[in-house]
């Protein structure tokens, strides 16, 4: 077939349900730009992968070059292959000696993805400097969304007006790290999430990626994201080929819509969670270093008293490892705290029920460890210094197979020996100078896809396995590593205060069940904000749940709260698993809602949280969006999250009333929220009537 233009995408969204081949044609024809005062004779179009070759003058899709020349790319349809919901267009430029298939797909959901393979068809190397997709963007999508953050806060919301140029967010962290945007989105000036058209795009990379959102004076409006590739990274050979990961656009009348579509359709995935999530209970904060048999029983004694399912062991049970300064890489269990190994403890466990889980760190190694003084060429480095260190440890070069193969084993025989069920998998620094050793090539990138396969063999070996993606908390949080894992640990951040913001923007990717959310000790670690069990109980109900305190310090009323949260957990946790998310806009400043409602709409809880005090008490009413608004609904406030009445207060009259409101009068309408102290919730379940 002789080569034809390169192909534009005319529109994503909105299903064009009455759209016919003859609309069709005419939608594109609608679609082409004329000639314009002082451009080219032809105006140029964001195609698939767009470069200059073609007039394209933004960012393009592809760049590189064979040793500094053969920087020309010109890219032209060779074939396609087509179904309803996927095609692979094929690309090829004979004079610059490459070729590409570009692979679109629109999910169950609606989501749009697209990767690029590009290969070398020459006789020398070519060298690729960046290859991204391209979602064009409708011409009044003016405003911004991404996240920003820090460890112990991440994804944090922020906000700009998209003008003329680029505006570009990159991470070169060797993860997506604590500041990245999970999503890009651009949408109609004061989108929310329950109103506004506006499209997103996420990268599905766990090592250093680039999102743009850019908008020319041509005309042209798009986001753009892919893999940021570091100098020498990819150089291809004679016939060889690079993929590059999934990017995905995500749309919707409002984010609450956008991020469904995300969740609806990982959700869908076979290798998807289906059991019940089981309820976590984490030894870090209890213990952290201190570990013995004696303490982490009485432990687990209280754990299975208040009904966790899963006790995990944290840091602190491998060779040498008494703080943070050692032993990391030695991945044998410590013989001098635990003399006969972890037999007598996991059987202790799973004897009262529970499921063991491990926390590992397998990518890193402290330089104070038998592994780095026996391989120091094992770790990554780009000179002979090692790079600036991070809490006290290195990163190993698991693209370095005598490395890869001693990290397999090791943590083949701990899964081997022990019946674990969970591995807690931390990555607790960025990757600095990351290289093969001294003048060597970078290694972010095979690194990431070593890390890839490590937990693809690990899951294939032991099916059943559940592994948990944590990275100082929330630094790897994306749908690549969350096609392996089975939860992530969304923040080092117990704090419920710090948690809203964190867990809502998180939400916009993230299903909630693979979303760690665990109850805190009454003066968080993190901050040292005294919060009370309400409060933490009502943030952490919409995820994965799960506990990190040391239940044998409290006091046999608090346990007994504490079992009271777990059960309601354990009631509510297929709603979490199969249910919507919903944010309120438009709330009193100082109060959050949110909402979770069945598939079916005949269920759902709201949380009403008074994050701060307000000017005024309480004002207007609390509406409760996204039920069948033709259905009736039974309100009820759940006794173990009820507010604590301020000075005076009288009672909530709705709450003690048999209030029944129809779906559209909860929209619509609402109902008055409950006055509370600031760091106050209550929890509202709603069930239709039959």
């Amino acid at each position: 077939m002789s080569a034809a233009p390169h192909p534009v995408i005319v529109h994503w969204g909105e299903e064009l349900i009455d759209s016919t081949p003859e609309t069709l044609r005419s939608l594109v024809v609608a679609a082409r730009p004329q000639r314009v005062s002082g451009g080219l004779d032809q105006t140029p179009r964001l195609g698939l992968v767009a470069t200059q070759a073609v007039g394209w003058l933004g960012t393009p899709g592809a760049d590189g070059h064979r040793e500094g020349s053969g920087t020309s790319l010109r890219l032209e349809v060779a074939g396609v292959q087509a179904n309803e919901h996927r095609a692979t267009i094929s690309l090829i430029d004979t004079e610059a000696r490459l070729a590409a298939d570009v692979e679109l797909r629109v999910g169950p959901s609606g989501l749009f993805h697209q990767r690029i393979l590009l290969r070398n068809t020459g006789n020398s190397s070519y060298t690729l400097q960046s290859l991204q997709a391209a979602f064009p963007l409708p011409w009044d999508a003016t405003e911004l969304l991404d996240t920003t953050g820090r460890h112990l806060r991440e994804r944090s919301p922020q906000r700009h007006t998209f003008t003329f140029g680029t505006h570009t967010r990159e991470s070169r962290r060797g993860r997506p790290g604590a500041d990245a945007t999970l999503l890009l989105a651009a949408g109609r000036p004061g989108f929310g999430f329950e109103h506004g058209r506006v499209h997103g795009i996420h990268v599905a990379w766990s090592g250093n990626h680039r999102v743009i959102a850019e908008r020319s004076t041509s005309g042209d409006a798009f986001l753009a994201g892919g893999e940021l590739l570091l100098p020498g990274e990819v150089i291809l050979a004679p016939g060889e080929s690079v993929q590059s990961p999934s990017v995905i656009g995500s749309w919707g009348d409002g984010l609450t819509q956008l991020s469904a579509r995300f969740h609806d359709e990982w959700r869908a995935r076979p290798q998807h969670p289906r059991r019940p999530r089981p309820i976590t209970l984490n030894t870090w904060e209890a213990v952290y270093f201190d570990h013995s048999l004696e303490k982490l029983t009485a432990l687990a004694d209280a754990a299975a008293g208040v009904g966790v399912e899963r006790f995990v062991l944290d840091d602190g049970w491998f060779t040498g490892r008494r703080d943070d300064t050692a032993g990391l890489g030695d991945w044998f269990v410590d013989e001098d705290v635990w003399p006969e190994g972890l037999h007598a403890l996991i059987d202790h466990v799973r004897e009262r029920g529970m499921e063991f889980g491990l926390w590992v760190e397998p990518e890193m190694v402290n330089p104070d460890s038998d592994l780095a003084r026996r391989h120091p060429d094992w770790i990554l480095r780009g000179r002979m210094p090692l790079p600036p260190s991070a809490r006290q440890q290195q990163v190993l070069n698991l693209a370095h197979p005598e490395a890869y193969d001693y990290i397999s084993a090791r943590l083949n025989a701990l899964l081997d020996e022990y019946p674990i069920a969970y591995l807690k998998w931390d990555h607790n620094r960025d990757l600095v100078d990351a290289g093969s050793g001294p003048a060597g090539v970078s290694r972010v990138r095979t690194h990431t896809i070593a890390v890839y396969r490590l937990l693809d063999e690990l899951k294939s070996r032991h099916p059943g396995l559940e592994i948990e993606s944590c990275a100082s908390g929330g630094a790897r949080v994306d749908l690549g590593i969350l096609d392996r894992t089975d939860r992530i640990w969304t923040s080092d951040s117990l704090d419920p205060i710090e948690r809203l913001t964190n867990q809502k923007y998180t939400g916009l990717v993230v299903a909630p069940e693979l979303m760690g959310m665990h109850l805190t000790s009454p003066v968080v670690h993190s901050s040292h904000r005294s919060v009370s069990l309400s409060l933490s109980g009502a943030v952490a109900l919409f995820g994965h749940f799960g506990i990190e305190w040391d239940l044998t310090s409290v006091d046999d009323e608090t346990r007994a709260a504490i079992a009271e949260w777990v059960a309601l957990a354990k009631r509510i946790r297929p709603l979490i698993a199969t249910g919507h998310v919903v944010h309120v806009d438009g709330v009193e400043p100082g109060v959050d809602v949110r909402g979770m409602i069945a598939a079916d709409a005949a269920s759902a809880l709201f949380t009403i949280t008074q994050v701060d005090s307000s000017v005024g008490h309480p004002g207007g009413r609390v509406r409760m969006p996204g039920l069948a608004r033709d259905r009736r609904y039974r309100l009820r406030v759940v006794d173990v999250a009820a507010s604590i009445p301020g000075p005076g207060q009288s009672p909530l009259e709705w709450a003690h009333h048999d209030t029944v409101l129809t779906g559209r009068e909860l929209e619509s309408v609402g109902v008055r929220p409950p006055v509370q102290f600031p760091q106050q919730a209550t929890v509202v379940e709603l069930i239709a009537e039959k």
